[in-house]
């Protein structure tokens, strides 16, 4: 393994990799982003423009991040997640990759795909097992356990995940019903089936 510096690895010029991380060739770092301590970028991991992965991130390959994506201390992005443009993923929190490991029996082709959709959040100390997708400007509580798709702007908690509420994409908790004006933002939301929409406000 190398601690890879240069196009070689694929790296964008403007992209800072702390000199404790190791980056490996057949990686995509995008431009601005910021890799710290002990980080270890593998190969064919996609890592897009203005992310940034705090101390002790594991990226594998197979996965791919998009724009503006924040992964906080202490987290492990396994082969078949994805992460859209805007996501936070708070400290320790813990994706899946195989829904029934044993160490005695090789599972690498059945690895479930996770979908974590723009501008979703996901707390601290929580767990996303894998195969689910959570919708855009979901938010996920911390220590929460995801088993199940999260609709676009649910606010979940618990073990297992259950709603509680809905939350703005800036982020703040709206009215239980999910509809309405956002009193921080002003962006406004209707209901839609079973999920709400934004159907105006502030751009």
């Amino acid at each position: 393994m190398t601690r890879a510096r240069g196009a070689a690895a694929g790296l964008s010029p403007s992209a800072t990799i702390h000199e404790s991380a190791y980056v490996d060739e057949g990686a995509t770092v995008g431009a601005g982003t910021r890799i710290w301590h002990f980080c270890h970028v593998m190969p064919g991991a996609v890592i897009g423009p203005r992310c940034n992965l705090g101390q002790n991130v594991v990226v594998m390959g197979g996965t791919r991040l998009g724009e503006n994506v924040k992964v906080q201390n202490n987290v492990s992005i396994y082969e078949g997640v994805e992460l859209e443009d805007d996501v936070f993923c708070g400290p320790s929190m813990v994706f899946t990759n195989v829904v029934n490991p044993r160490s005695h029996v090789s599972r690498k082709h059945e690895y479930l795909r996770t979908l974590v959709r723009r501008g979703a959040t996901i707390g601290a100390n929580a767990t996303v097992v894998c195969g689910v997708t959570l919708g855009e400007y979901a938010f996920v509580g911390a220590g929460a356990v995801v088993t199940r798709d999260v609709p676009a702007h649910a606010l979940v908690v618990g073990v297992p995940a259950r709603r509680i509420g809905w939350v703005c994409s800036c982020g703040v908790r709206l009215p239980d019903a999910g509809e309405g004006t956002c009193a921080t933002c002003g962006s406004v939301y209707a209901r839609s089936g079973d999920g709400i929409v934004r159907t105006g406000g502030r751009s």
